[in-house]
């Protein structure tokens, strides 16, 4: 099997920002006999693996062997008379998936429209939206061991699912390629998730008063649509923060001065503050700094105008947590991998 290696390329449009860094060796695999056969190569011990960009800052250029997973495919594997279970290769991208699931009436990932990436990246952020994460469809994912080639199964258990959070953030970051990933999905009797007030009033607004999957989908590109900039017109990854969960003590000192600060409950003891909100009080909305800025619709999402260097746009993350911890006294965490 002949494998190409590329050398010095552009990793522009491989990355939702558009940040403009080279690989110094950058290899595309689109099939698991090849990924297998590159990880076995002994001129590279160690890789840079590439997905859809659409979770990463890149702030220099990747001297580590760029290995862009390209595995395309989609079938239901089983299915019982309400459910069906789905495999999807990593390399499929994401919002084509829920299209695909839409068509063929599979219910479960519709309030995970038009988040950017690949599916083979959403187990590592679990990722999630409008009231649903990843891991309340996911059934299991096969991955393989970098260092020996073997597959193996993570169970939903296995892969320890948190706020945007997963074992490959943790202890099995960077020892593990997934190449693909199985969902759990309604066939028929839908489980709608309409709870969150942006999606109701939406369908109200549209006078749907008995929403379909569909429904909801559309439902969720149009607020997603007003409220997010396209990575493909200004470069961007989405969410650049996770939003804080404090405990309840803090809140309730954040609303003396305060009242309507908006909020979520998660438990007894701890709420949940929407990262964009605090950014916006510090009057960092719709704020430039050279090609580097906060978009003007959502104070949460940094982006790119055109030139921008990776670290001129970590630099602003920097100058927005410091300000927000110095303000409020909540630490906000990057949801994007920083690669520095």
């Amino acid at each position: 099997m002949q494998i190409t290696i590329q050398h010095k390329v552009s990793l522009k449009d491989f990355n939702t920002f558009g940040i403009d860094v080279n690989a110094k060796y950058f290899i595309s695999v689109s099939t698991k006999k090849e990924l297998i056969e590159v990880l076995k190569l002994p001129e590279f011990q160690d890789y840079f693996v590439l997905g859809g960009g659409s979770n990463m800052l890149l702030t220099r250029d990747v001297e580590t062997p760029v290995l862009h997973v390209n595995l395309k495919g989609k079938e239901v594997v089983a299915a019982s008379s309400e459910t069906v279970i789905v495999e999807v290769q990593a390399g499929e991208n994401w919002h084509e998936f829920v299209l695909w699931c839409l068509e063929n009436n599979y219910g479960g990932v519709e309030n995970l429209s038009l988040i950017p990436g690949n599916v083979g990246t959403s187990p590592i952020q679990n990722i999630g939206a409008y009231g649903v994460e990843l891991k309340d469809v996911f059934s299991h994912c096969i991955a393989i061991d970098i260092k020996t080639q073997e597959e193996k199964v993570f169970t939903l258990e296995d892969c320890q699912f948190g706020y945007r959070n997963s074992i490959f953030k943790n202890e099995a970051k960077g020892n593990y390629i997934i190449t693909s990933v199985f969902f759990e999905l309604t066939s028929r009797k839908h489980s709608l998730n309409i709870s969150y007030g942006a999606i109701q009033q939406e369908l109200e607004s549209n006078n749907i008063t008995n929403p379909t999957i569909k429904d909801v989908s559309n439902a969720v590109i149009a607020i997603r649509q007003r409220k997010l900039p396209n990575p493909k017109e200004i470069g961007n990854s989405g969410s650049f923060f996770k939003n804080p969960i404090i405990l309840k003590t803090a809140f309730e000192a954040l609303q003396k001065n305060y009242p309507n600060a908006p909020h979520y409950v998660v438990s007894d003891t701890e709420i949940k503050v929407p990262a964009g909100w605090l950014i916006e009080q510090c009057g960092f909305k719709g704020k430039r700094f050279g090609d580097a800025g906060v978009h003007k619709h959502q104070a949460l999402v940094l982006v790119n105008y055109g030139n921008a260097k990776g670290s001129e746009i970590l630099a602003l993350a920097k100058k927005i947590q410091e300000t927000v911890l110095e303000k409020f006294n909540i630490a906000i965490e990057a949801e994007v991998n920083v690669i520095s």
